[in-house]
């Protein structure tokens, strides 16, 4: 991974070798900025504008990878490149070299160097001019521009642009991701909540028909037989109603449909008669006053799947079931016979306590189930505040 990092990039092989052999080129032909004569010439051998001729482009070779270390070589090479004949070409890269400082180095680089060359700008053409008292001085300044400057500056607004598209385009993963994680969320809970409602929906209904039907074979009875199978179809009939009006729920053509009701309070009155109906002899306090729909919602289910529990598992005796509104809540209690070891009468998932609990949970209440005094007890307080935003 660390020789990797150091492996210059293929396309900046490219631009050193291609400034190399441009730079040997001109200098092959005699095109050269200055003349052996004049007198900023010190180092008059032909050869050597090659020399920071390859220097710079072998710090091409670093502007990815080691961009800072290019450039100081690279300013290196620039004096030694003034005193000789000179090469386009050496500046040409040093300007590059330059410009990919502040696109690729670190951001404390790309931060100073604008204002440093900027600064060395003004005080290269400024100071000499100032000194030695001649207007042609400020060119030094516009050279020094042309060469550090302006390629600075542009590596500094490339790099702005490179960044917001950068982090433009985090945003929109991050978005995407959110989005994501939003309808997985959103899928689990409306599949627990189906869950829910399909366990509430369907268990009453088979339970009641295993007991009977249990009860129709094991005795030789045909009136026994006969009420046993009247108990049967009524609650296949209305485990199928209840079905249908399910699968119209989720059905995608469900809006073009009347919307299903919702079972309130008002129909716990019919809910036990349908338990009585089933064997269980059951005595329903519901009290008086007006909740929301989710609360009633939720308190219609619970007192359901108790009633189912009850039928399951319940021993002989009165199932009580007793609702009291308070200012801020609904407080629901079911009751019924409990013998340790008794044997359920139908089979259970032991997802409807769960499933209590989470309806209470939905609306910030809390469940209580177990036994207590020789009774099983369904203890749940359901806040109406949250029934109101539910």
């Amino acid at each position: 991974m660390a020789l990797a990092a150091l492996r210059p990039h293929r396309d900046d092989v490219r631009i050193a070798v291609g400034g190399l052999l441009g730079g040997v080129l001109l200098w092959t032909l005699g095109m050269r900025p200055r003349e052996p004569a004049e007198a900023f010439v010190l180092w008059r051998a032909s050869w050597a504008p090659l020399v920071p001729l390859a220097v710079t482009a072998a710090c091409e070779l670093l502007r990815r990878t080691r961009p800072r270390t290019g450039l100081l070589l690279g300013t290196a090479a620039l004096p030694l490149d003034t005193v000789t004949v000179g090469s386009v070409v050496t500046v040409v890269l040093y300007t590059d070299l330059m410009y990919a400082a502040v696109l690729y180095g670190s951001p404390a680089t790309a931060r100073r160097m604008p204002w440093i060359t900027g600064m060395l700008t003004v005080l290269g053409g400024v100071v000499p001019a100032a000194v030695g008292r001649d207007p042609q001085w400020l060119l030094l300044g516009v050279g020094v521009g042309v060469v550090a400057f302006a390629p600075a500056a542009t590596g500094w607004v490339v790099r702005n642009h490179r960044d917001a598209a950068e982090a433009a385009r985090l945003r929109a993963e991050q978005t995407a991701l959110l989005a994501e994680v939003d309808r997985t969320q959103a899928v689990t809970a409306e599949r627990a909540r189906m869950a829910r409602e399909l366990h509430d929906l369907v268990a009453g209904h088979l339970s009641a028909i295993a007991i009977h039907s249990t009860a129709a074979l094991s005795l030789d009875d045909p009136r026994t037989t006969k009420e046993a199978l009247a108990v049967i179809r009524e609650n296949s009939v209305e485990g199928l109603a209840e079905m249908r009006r399910l699968i119209g729920v989720l059905r995608a053509d469900s809006a073009d449909r009347a919307p299903a009701a919702i079972p309130t309070l008002d129909g716990l009155a019919a809910l036990v008669e349908g338990a009585r109906a089933n064997g269980l002899d059951v005595r329903l306090d519901a009290g008086q006053g007006e909740v929301p729909a989710p609360v009633g919602l939720a308190a219609y289910r619970i007192v359901q799947e108790s009633l189912t529990n009850a039928l399951k598992h319940a021993a002989e005796g009165p199932v009580e079931v007793r609702l009291h509104r308070r200012d801020d809540s609904l407080d629901i209690r079911v009751t019924s016979p409990y013998r340790a070891g008794d044997t359920p009468r139908a089979p259970g998932s032991g997802a409807g306590i769960a499933g209590m609990r989470e309806r209470a949970a939905l609306l910030g209440g809390v469940l209580e189930a177990g036994p207590e005094s020789a009774r099983w007890t369904v203890r749940t307080t359901l806040p109406l505040a949250e029934g109101d935003s539910a």
